[in-house]
């Protein structure tokens, strides 16, 4: 069994999974801290306890402390900072991966994903919806027009990304769930801040409805029809020049922050 070991370390008192003395000592420090970090016992952004501090608390040497940091860095859930010590950077290595990848990929690619995932899930969510979940999307079409007639691009945006992710959600496949839930910010920022004009707008919200409408209707193929025809009014509508690789780490890893 694992020892069980209240740290106290500023305002966060979480407890930590101290490792069996096993074989594979540095292994099982490993899925303990990544385990931790998942719980949000350390936030993404916090910078974690100072080396010694966790080699009393855990009561591990220091080549087995440092060899579990440096495996957790390379999944990409710690970053360390030099003179700064080591920060929380993502709580989940697929988010981190994922993120990282998408964000130096061509706009192209990522609209091409876009449309698999999203197509699919509206297919699926045709067929498996609740009427909870149909009423959702209606609210939030709602949503998206009040934000669109008040001109306020952050608020578009972000009710946009909400309605995609919620039929997402309405697919019931847990595993497509969770890969657009860390990429769907990569998506959306790699989207998002086109300059549309009325019409382009108002064909947009158009799609949007009628995806609705068969998601509601259970039509699956009209379903997966509308959600195909978002994206790529989305790619024809890009100004020239546009397909380039996203602006980088940078961005990326503020997207995986958020």
């Amino acid at each position: 069994m694992f020892k069980r070991l209240m740290f106290g370390y500023g305002p966060f008192m979480k407890r930590i999974n101290a490792p069996r003395r096993t074989a594979s000592l540095s292994a099982q420090l490993v899925e303990s801290l990544r385990s931790h970090i998942e719980a949000g016992g350390w936030p993404v952004g916090t910078r974690i306890p100072p080396e010694q501090a966790l080699i009393e608390e855990l009561g591990v040497g220091r080549s087995t402390l440092r060899e579990a940091i440096g495996a957790l860095v390379h999944l990409g859930l710690l970053e360390p900072r030099a003179g700064d010590g080591t920060y929380v950077r993502s709580s989940s290595e697929l988010r981190s991966v994922m993120v990282r990848r998408a964000g130096s990929s061509k706009r192209d690619d990522v609209l091409e994903l876009r449309t698999v995932l999203e197509e699919y899930a509206s297919g699926a969510a045709a067929l498996r919806r609740s009427e909870e979940q149909v009423r959702g999307l209606r609210e939030l079409l709602a949503d998206a027009e009040a934000a669109a007639a008040g001109e306020d691009a952050s608020a578009a945006t972000a009710v946009d990304a909400l309605f995609h992710r919620s039929i997402v959600r309405a697919s019931g496949n847990d595993l497509l769930i969770e890969m657009y839930d860390h990429l769907g910010t990569a998506l959306t920022s790699h989207l998002g801040g086109l300059p549309w004009d009325a019409a382009h707008a108002e064909e947009h919200a158009g799609l949007h409805r009628r995806l609705v409408d068969a998601i509601e209707a259970r039509d699956a193929d009209g379903a997966r029809e509308a959600a195909a025809a978002i994206v790529r009014l989305t790619h024809d509508h890009e100004p020239a020049g546009h397909d380039t690789a996203h602006p980088d780490a940078a961005d990326a890893r503020a997207a995986e922050d958020r």
